[in-house]
């Protein structure tokens, strides 16, 4: 009765609910590690790297580089979710190596579960408490980027045609400026248009 009442599985041989609770761990790991990366990527820097997000400094810094600051947390998270997919690998192997309604590896495929489960609710405190709740924009970085960006032009094709455009994005490239000073220099539009036609905001959705 209660949590003792078990249910029996029809047909017996096909009970795999243990083989899919490893594939949604291993979905989440999956899902953890980009998160972890995209941070890790966008805090690189602070002067070669995207360096969008101010990451929290939780250790005195690279032993042969002073002052640099290691995303460690995104380290370690990623980390957890490679030994939860190697554990779903494990629970996949142990699956398939049953026969007929006897699996004699139920112990690995239990042992792997509850790691991964525990790993990955470990790994999640721990980036929220020590990384997450710390980030902090860049937003003189964010902005040198955004304004830098050659991808606004899309905005203005409806405004002065894709030739004018493309004369705008080359001439910025080629001398290292903005599409703005650009498209001022050429005498295609003014501050004015440029303000009202390149929304950034706008261009994030659909």
């Amino acid at each position: 009765q209660g949590i003792y009442a078990y249910v029996i599985i029809n047909p017996e041989f096909a009970g795999t609910e243990e083989h899919e609770l490893a594939g949604m761990l291993n979905t989440i790991a999956a899902s953890m590690m980009k998160i972890a990366n995209d941070v890790r990527m966008l805090g690189s820097g602070p002067r070669a790297g995207i360096g969008e997000l101010l990451l929290p400094e939780n250790e005195p810094g690279s032993s042969i580089m002073p002052g640099k600051v290691n995303p460690t947390q995104s380290e370690a998270v990623t980390m957890v979710c490679a030994q939860v997919m190697g554990n779903a690998v494990s629970v996949s192997v142990g699956g398939a190596t049953g026969h007929f309604e006897l699996n004699v590896f139920k112990p690995v495929i239990a042992y792997n579960n509850l790691q991964s489960i525990r790993l990955l609710g470990d790994a999640a405190r721990s980036f929220t408490d020590n990384c997450v709740v710390g980030i902090q924009p860049n937003m003189a970085r964010i902005r040198e980027l955004l304004e830098s960006s050659l991808m606004l032009v899309t905005a203005l094709n409806p405004h002065i045609g894709y030739d004018n455009a493309a004369k705008i994005a080359k001439k910025a490239h080629a001398e290292g400026t903005t599409l703005r000073e650009s498209a001022l220099a050429l005498g295609l539009l003014t501050n004015e248009q440029f303000d009202e036609w390149v929304k950034p905001d706008e261009m994030t959705r659909p």
